[in-house]
């Protein structure tokens, strides 16, 4: 068996802790981000850390699970790893309902943090 590359073994590390945090206390994900840092969540955009907490921990259910389906990551030209998420997730009672989300790592100070985040679930309407 090949060694992943090593954008694949801190993409792959990420995500994990990633959704970890989130699922137990998302109001640890400030940890993660930088004062720079963008998130876009269902198309609305929050720029800092601050906003981006602010944002995940006024989202309203009380409960969640995230399950991820698959995941791919890759090396950006200037060092940094571009990581997407396919999954499903289960908010309080609420039915299970896909997802999508991108993520950008940048290597500040010896850590990885996210400097772009991307989410959307996976609702169509074809009408």
């Amino acid at each position: 068996m090949v060694d992943q590359p090593l954008w694949e073994q801190i993409g792959s590390s990420f995500v994990q802790h990633y959704y970890q945090m989130f699922d137990s206390d998302r109001s640890l994900l400030g940890s993660i981000y930088i004062d720079s840092s963008c998130l876009t969540w269902e198309g609305e955009p929050y720029q800092g850390k601050i906003a981006i907490v602010e944002k995940l921990t006024s989202l309203p259910f009380t409960k969640i699970a995230h399950s991820i389906t698959a995941q791919d990551h890759q090396p950006t030209p200037d060092n940094c790893i571009l990581s997407m998420v396919v999954g499903q997730l289960k908010a309080d009672e609420d039915q299970i309902i896909g997802f999508h989300q991108s993520f950008i790592l940048k290597n500040i100070n010896d850590a990885w943090v996210c400097t772009n985040d991307m989410f959307r679930l996976a609702i169509h309407n074809f009408g």
